[in-house]
């Protein structure tokens, strides 16, 4: 397979992992958190012999063990922007008996990937930014061969109310105009399950089915929220960049102080609607 750069796909430090962050990650998010995603999605993969795999933005490898289980003859190509999550994932992919991987880092937010190279492509949780999904959208379009899989998991519109309507409240109290209207355009930014198929069949996937799980997150406190690896490693940052205002530590801090108050007897719970969108390229 050439290494020529194809196509770009926009990185951000949102998604960043840095040499700290990926052990984390694999020890804490992916089982409480990015594990709602990966496993509605291979659910829904398409079994078939000798397959060619390419997880783009693919951090720690994750769901390696799952892609053999479904997969076990897959050649898995995996590409990432942060160093240290490909180490983690190479060390993994090398202790996973039967699992052959290909992890890369991307420079200059390239993927190294011919056109029609895969006979399956998916990614989880992207950015929630209609832009930088179109561009991983047609990334995949790109790289899928006639007939094969695209999938793609994430937090669909209605995920994260309870933040929401918490910043809604500190924007009332304060008179933040500014902070409603972020909020409102953040809330939008995130497709509903009809727009995520009808994205992906606008860049040329067809059969395409959409399954929708509501999960939830429990948390004891503000600060247990706050603290969560999840939190950290892939909510908060999200919120602050879909959120597009230059001071976000105010209305955040409400936000703990609101969760201690309002759930001071009982856990907070965060609902995650949880989208995987499958299709098929056309032929």
């Amino acid at each position: 397979m050439t290494t020529e750069a194809k196509g770009e796909i926009a990185a951000s430090p949102a998604r960043f992992l840095g040499p700290e962050d990926a052990a984390i990650f694999e020890t804490f998010v992916v089982p409480r958190y990015l594990s709602f995603f990966a496993e509605r999605l291979t659910r829904m993969l398409v079994a078939g012999q000798d397959a060619r795999v390419c997880h783009l933005q693919c951090r720690t490898g994750y769901p390696d063990q799952l892609l053999l289980e479904k997969l076990p003859n897959a050649h898995v190509y995996g590409c990432d922007s942060s160093v240290h999550a490909i180490e983690l994932a190479r060390a993994k992919a090398k202790a996973l008996s039967g699992f052959v991987a290909d992890y890369r880092v991307i420079e200059a937010n390239t993927t190294p990937f011919p056109q029609g190279a895969f006979s399956h492509g998916f990614t989880l949780h992207p950015l929630a930014a209609p832009a930088e999904r179109r561009r991983i959208l047609e990334e995949l379009a790109r790289i899928v061969a006639p007939r094969g899989q695209a999938l793609v998991a994430m937090p669909l519109r209605g995920s994260f109310v309870e933040v929401a309507d918490l910043l809604r409240e500190c924007a009332l109290k304060h008179e933040l105009t500014d902070l409603t209207n972020a909020v409102e355009a953040a809330v939008q930014l995130r497709p509903t399950d009809e727009l995520f198929a009808r994205e992906l069949e606008a860049v040329g996937f067809e059969f395409v089915d959409v399954d929708v799980r509501t999960r939830s997150m429990k948390f004891g406190s503000g600060r247990d929220f706050f603290e969560d690896p999840a939190t950290r490693l892939m909510l908060l940052p999200e919120f602050r960049v879909n959120l597009s205002l230059d001071e976000t530590e105010r209305p955040f801090n409400y936000v703990r102080e609101a969760i201690d108050k309002y759930w001071s007897d009982d856990e907070f719970e965060l609902t995650v609607v949880v989208g995987v969108v499958s299709g098929r390229r056309k032929a």
